[in-house]
């Protein structure tokens, strides 16, 4: 939002609506600021001094050194007029701008950013006219503006009273707030309509199955979760949860298994997509005598077995279920062979050999984790064998392992992987490799004096002032 081009249209003539979209909670605050660097430009003015009068009784205005009448002096003024004067850079203008801003309610966004303003007399006006004017229904249709402003220094004061008058509101004022597209809204809202009940349980688990917030989820399925402590286990609460789609919301639902005394169903959960459900559910299981490990060994012996399931086992598992984490390394679908090499490394699995010939999956994923899982033990495999494969002919996801990888050794290995890439079509790898040569200081294992060094960095010139390239081959023990 352009604030300085609202301002000048503003005082050309404009009405609100026509300068700036009203509707936008930050092009208020922007016209705030433009209209400060309209009126503190060199030769221009907006309302000059304090109601000063010419000879023919009006005020003027002169934006970008054009004279226009503003202010005329003792009629009505119009909304864009004092919209001007509630944004002044004096804040003498602003404080009797604030005295007229009954004539004009549409301009009450106005009064909520100027109680937040750095000059004490006019922030207080601010507060007490907006106090004076803020209903329940301004309060919702300003709650954007109210809790933008609310962010800054000496903004507290118009959320407070917003939440004053807006606790005892009716649903039907709160509701739409509730469906906000503006995330913070929607927190606030949902703080109301808890803290009021004004929502059942059942609707409560629906917004947390519905809404895509994480603060959201966790405010409704934890009340939703309390009302089912406190009046037992519903189904109207526990199938909306359990069916969502964020984690956060079916965990929920999951845990209150437990008290529903429902463990069959959890186990259902053990094999979750996502890792804090698979969490919840092995607790619910585990409180009635389950064992979700050896579920998870169970399906893993399958012959169908999901991502989910493989990951559930390297969570709970031991280092013996290694040998099936292995098998499942050949799995015909790429999502669980993926999961079986990161449930290898997160058992602390090291076997260099085999996981370097997972180096060659088909699958990116899969050679991600293989990589993930030799990087400490990078400095054991062949530099030459790696460097043949950042040839380009070779997979994106095979050339990015490879640099990974050398980027994990010292000295002129290091260098070399760096400065064949600084020409490399994929800017992501280019970018990498440039600023690894930019970064690279010889180490105690490069030879003194040797010639490949300065060929290297010669090619890297470009990444290079003079000085730091001489200062670089001089650190190499080479005469620039």
């Amino acid at each position: 939002m352009d604030g300085n081009a609202a301002a000048v249209r503003l005082a050309e003539g404009a009405s609100l609506r026509e300068a700036f979209d009203t509707a936008d909670p930050a092009a208020w605050t922007a016209l705030d600021a433009g209209t400060r660097v309209l009126t503190q430009a060199p030769g221009a003015y907006v309302w000059g001094s304090l109601w000063e009068q010419t000879d023919s009784g009006q005020l003027l205005v002169k934006v970008l050194g054009r004279e226009r009448r503003l202010l005329p002096r003792g009629v009505r003024l119009t909304e864009s007029q004092l919209a001007l004067g509630l944004c002044h850079r004096d804040g003498r203008v602003r404080q009797s701008a604030l005295e007229r801003v009954g004539e004009h309610p549409e301009l009450l966004p106005l009064v909520v950013v100027r109680c937040a303003d750095w000059v004490p007399q006019v922030r207080d006006r601010a507060r007490e006219r907006l106090t004076e004017l803020l209903d329940a229904a301004g309060a919702a249709r300003l709650i954007p503006l109210i809790l933008r402003v609310g962010r800054r220094g000496r903004g507290d004061f118009a959320a407070d009273l917003a939440t004053t008058v807006l606790s005892p509101a009716p649903r039907e004022i709160l509701d739409p707030l509730c469906r906000h597209t503006d995330r913070a809204v929607r927190r606030y809202a949902h703080r109301l309509v808890i803290a009021g009940r004004l929502l059942s349980p059942a609707e409560l688990a629906r917004a947390a199955a519905r809404d895509d917030d994480t603060v959201v989820q966790d405010l409704c399925a934890d009340a939703a979760l309390a009302a089912v402590v406190a009046e037992g286990p519903r189904d109207d609460v526990l199938e909306p949860l359990l069916a969502a789609r964020n984690p956060r919301a079916r965990a929920a639902g999951v845990t209150a298994l437990r008290r529903a005394g429902m463990p069959e169903r959890a186990a259902g959960f053990l094999g979750d997509r996502a890792g804090r459900v698979r969490a919840c559910a092995r607790y619910v299981v585990r409180q009635y005598g389950g064992d979700p490990a050896a579920w998870y060994r169970e399906r893993c012996a399958g012959a169908e077995v999901s991502p989910g399931v493989v990951s559930g086992l390297a969570e709970c598992g031991e280092r013996g279920d290694a040998g099936m984490l292995w098998a499942l390394t050949s799995h015909p679908v790429a999502a669980v062979r993926a999961r079986a090499v990161a449930g290898l490394r997160s058992l602390d699995v090291s076997d260099v050999a085999r996981f370097r010939a997972l180096l060659d999956d088909p699958d990116p994923g899969v050679v991600r984790e293989a990589t993930a899982a030799l990087l400490p033990s990078a400095r054991s495999l062949d530099a030459e064998w790696l460097l043949g494969r950042l040839a380009a002919e070779r997979a994106r996801a095979v050339r990015v392992s490879a640099f990974r990888l050398l980027h994990e050794h010292s000295g002129l290995v290091r260098l070399r992987a760096a400065v064949a890439l600084i020409d490399d079509p994929d800017d992501n790898l280019r970018h990498a490799a440039r600023q690894a040569v930019q970064r690279w200081h010889p180490t105690a294992d490069v030879p003194v004096g040797a010639v490949e060094v300065g060929e290297l960095l010669d090619r890297g010139r470009e990444l290079f002032s003079d000085y730091v390239l001489k200062r670089r081959k001089w650190e190499a023990g080479l005469r620039a």
